[in-house]
């Protein structure tokens, strides 16, 4: 047996009908070009008659909620379906399937996974492969993004000449030199106590630190979220909307302004969102504040949640991006000194307290007209490298991931070679055309991508408004 974490218990505390804590992934194949029109049958068959039981973390089932035991009664027909769009199979089709899959919860009772194949997409042109997809869901309490993407890259294969011939679920059997790399690391009781203690100075000196800079809005608190429609109740309606873009042009404006890429895709976001709430005349008057995960995986697992979280001033109630972004920036720079400066467990027990009090109001739902947070918005490395599926080359992939009470709006992104995966997961209630996002992401985008040149021309840098080098951004 397996004990749960305490953020793995919590994804479970909070689940209800409403919201579910699974994440779920989206992957969209090409057939290779010269299959058979049986090709996905074929896949099909292969997983529903594989005898190879399912590997870690796809065999662990819930015992009191307090431990995970291997599941000795495995069901392939609970957790598989094979499906075919309605003609026309369009991705918007594709996608209100994936959004009600997405909407149900996982059966306690059984290892918390489902997989699905999804056939009668249509092609992206008359002069493309033929496509179909799948999609994987798993809770939340078993993986993280990074674990998840990581469960993704090794299911499939760098080569398309390369044989897949074990189902997703029992990928740990193709890897068997790599199982103890891949297991969560044993810790003895004395090591964990021993690493508690010595955390206590370190985040005292960090959240006294938060305390002196009590006013800069670049350090963001807990109570310093506004109310928005972001943060209403929530009901069993998702939707899903997914979007790629060329990679290059958030690192052109990276380069160009000399911040992060993810500086970037938060400010395009923060922009997208602006505009988004604008137009239903919800825009609030402080700045949202953004919760952005941050990977603490220092080994090879693919189980569990190793991560903390930033708070992020998205900026949203100024009207020029470039001071968006220099907010963002300066707000991200802040978060990430702070936890460089701590080990692991130091930086697990400052979020404790730091963020106690979401904790405490996510579990209770007592104060639901103030959140921490707005949203969540999570980017996950994904493969430089193409992948395959018994020569299926995978096109794109797109992470879908949980909203709950308080957060009706999630963004999660995933890079794929050449391309960066927006998928927003929404309440189709609190949120409506909630799509329209991914046109504003574009507009934003484009415009930042207009402003970085000229800031190029003239050689400045968000770096240089954060040290007050210059003042020639325009107010």
């Amino acid at each position: 047996m397996r004990l749960l974490t305490a953020v793995d218990q919590l994804f479970l505390l909070i689940e209800s009908r409403k919201q579910p804590m699974h994440v779920g992934g989206l992957f969209l194949f090409e057939k290779p070009e010269a299959a058979d029109s049986d090709f996905v049958y074929q896949l099909v068959k292969q997983m529903q008659e594989s005898d190879v039981p399912p590997s870690f973390p796809f065999n662990q089932v819930l015992e009191h909620l307090i431990f995970w035991k291997k599941d000795k009664n495995f069901d392939v027909e609970h957790h598989f379906h094979h499906v075919a769009l309605p003609s026309p199979g369009r991705i918007r089709e594709l996608l209100m399937y994936i959004s009600r899959e997405h909407g149900r919860l996982l059966d306690r009772a059984m290892p918390l996974w489902e997989c699905h194949i999804i056939e009668g997409i249509q092609p992206e042109n008359e002069h493309s492969p033929e496509r179909f997809a799948l999609y994987f869901k798993i809770h939340h309490s078993l993986v993280d993004g990074i674990a998840a993407m990581r469960l993704v890259q090794r299911s499939l294969s760098q080569s398309p000449d390369e044989p897949v011939t074990l189902p997703v679920w029992s990928l740990m059997t193709r890897h068997r030199n790599q199982v103890n790399a891949m297991l969560p690391a044993k810790r003895s009781v004395r090591r964990i106590i021993k690493e508690q203690i010595s955390t206590i100075k370190p985040v005292f000196t960090e959240l006294l630190d938060n305390f002196k800079n009590y006013g800069d809005d670049g350090y963001v608190g807990t109570f310093d979220a506004p109310m928005s429609v972001l943060n209403t109740r929530i009901s069993a309606s998702r939707r899903i909307a997914a979007q790629s873009y060329d990679i290059q042009r958030f690192n052109a404006i990276a380069e160009r302004l000399k911040i992060s890429k993810n500086d970037v895709v938060l400010a395009v976001c923060a922009g997208a969102i602006r505009q988004y709430l604008i137009a239903m005349d919800a825009l609030p008057s402080k700045p949202l504040i953004a919760f952005v995960p941050m990977s603490l995986r220092t080994d090879n697992s693919i189980a569990g949640n190793q991560l903390s979280f930033v708070l992020a001033n998205l900026g949203t109630h100024l009207d020029n991006p470039l001071r968006r972004i220099e907010l963002i920036h300066r707000s991200m720079n802040n978060g990430k000194r702070r936890f460089r400066r701590m080990n692991q467990a130091q930086v697990i027990n400052y979020s404790v307290i730091a963020y106690a009090w979401e904790g405490i109001n996510v579990a209770t739902g007592l104060f639901p007209k103030k959140q921490a947070f707005n949203l969540i918005i999570s980017n996950v490395p994904g493969s430089e490298k193409p992948l395959y599926w018994n020569g299926a080359r995978l096109q794109s992939l797109y992470p879908a991931s949980i909203v709950f009470n308080g957060q009706a709006m999630n963004i999660t992104l995933a890079s794929y070679l050449d391309k960066i995966e927006f998928c927003i997961t929404a309440c189709s209630k609190a949120l409506p055309h909630v799509q329209d996002m991914l046109a504003l992401i574009e507009n934003e985008l484009t415009l930042l991508e207009t402003m970085s040149k000229e800031l190029e021309f003239q050689g400045i840098t968000v770096e240089d408004k954060c040290t007050r080098k210059t003042k020639k951004l325009a107010p």
